[in-house]
């Protein structure tokens, strides 16, 4: 049985609670928030896609213990896994600080506010007796799991271009209003995509964005262009925002052009994952249940249980994605492609 502790209840510490309720490996022993009524349970964190924090786990009436500041629940004793799901620019401090004390320590995305911020964690990481992770839940995600198998073992031929789209309206609360601290949509909405295009083929040379910022003060909205001069597709490219009106849905898509395939993922569709191929019908794809939360999470009790370190993503890993996502605000900022230092 592994005792968790979760500090910071925002919506990604609720979700994070919800996927551990439903465990039979897992007990939830701490909780931790400096806002006394998300501590009580009295004001809930909303999720901006179905499935988020929905309320799965009761705050209210659980007998856990309650700390309002997250240290605290780091010395303690009870704790085998620090879950910190804090304000970005939190992270690496409250990491580090679960690691100098022993706990294993899941870490939500982006690892820090800046990649140089990010560095820091990784030595501390690589050189700790426990284990760290990195909450890149599309490495996990249902439909993107198989697209980076269907990618790796080449079962239609090489992709010649991919798209990538998520989209949705503004999550709305002060961290999310401030892009001193969040980043904007580019580094806490479109980092994903950024990462899994780099999960799929790796640094690419160069890139060419474009954006705009609409709430933030940082980019709110642009499209990319990752530019590979070899061992990747001619065409790759993203885009990511969170200024649309209210009530667009929240859209996550990819469109993959295999040479003998065009696979399509829609996350709002019935069947969200469909295979179209030359003089054959089309196929749809049977997927795993449960979102990429669940599933990244399984992995990493998993690696904890077995005493192997995680593979799928290392903190040395998911900083790529920050410094990729900086050369395309570097881009969005000049007008102009900007090559990535490898």
């Amino acid at each position: 049985m592994t005792r968790v502790g979760v500090i910071g209840l925002g919506m990604m510490g609720g979700t994070h609670l919800d996927v551990y309720a439903k465990r039979d490996d897992v007990e939830i022993v701490a909780i931790s928030d400096i806002n006394p009524n998300r501590l009580s349970g009295e004001e809930l964190a909303i999720g901006n896609i179905e499935g988020q924090a929905a309320g799965g786990f009761d705050i209210r009436g659980a007998s856990v213990k309650r700390y309002d500041e997250g240290k605290k629940l780091i010395r303690s004793k009870q704790v085998d896994l620090v879950d910190v799901c804090l304000p970005t620019p939190l992270h690496v401090a409250y990491a580090k600080a679960a690691l100098r004390a022993g706990k294993h320590v899941m870490v939500e995305k982006p690892v820090g506010r800046t990649y140089r911020e990010a560095r820091k964690l990784v030595d501390h990481a690589e050189q700790a007796s426990t284990f760290t992770m990195v909450g890149m839940c599309m490495r996990f995600w249902p439909g993107w799991t198989w697209l980076k198998d269907a990618v790796d073992d080449g079962r239609y031929g090489k992709v010649r271009a991919a798209a990538f789209q998520r989209l949705s309206t503004h999550p709305g609360g002060p961290f999310y209003r401030d892009g001193e601290a969040c980043g904007g949509a580019l580094l806490d909405l479109h980092v994903h995509d950024t990462d899994f295009v780099y999960y799929l083929w790796g640094v690419p040379d160069r890139v060419s964005s474009t954006g705009y910022s609409t709430i933030t003060g940082e980019t709110d909205h642009l499209m990319t262009t990752y530019h590979y001069d070899s061992n990747g597709p001619a065409l790759v490219t993203a885009e990511g925002g969170w200024s649309f009106a209210d009530g667009y849905p929240f859209t996550m898509r990819y469109t993959v052009n295999f040479e003998r395939a065009t696979a399509v993922f829609d996350a709002g569709a019935a069947d969200p994952l469909v295979v179209h191929q030359p003089d054959q019908p089309s196929q749809t794809v049977n997927l795993e249940p449960g979102m990429g939360y669940d599933h990244e999470l399984a992995y990493f009790l998993d690696c904890i249980r077995s005493g192997r370190k995680p593979t799928t993503v290392t903190v040395a890993d998911a900083i790529v994605g920050i410094k990729i996502a900086e050369a395309e605000r570097k881009s969005v900022l000049t007008g102009r492609p900007v090559k990535i230092r490898r």
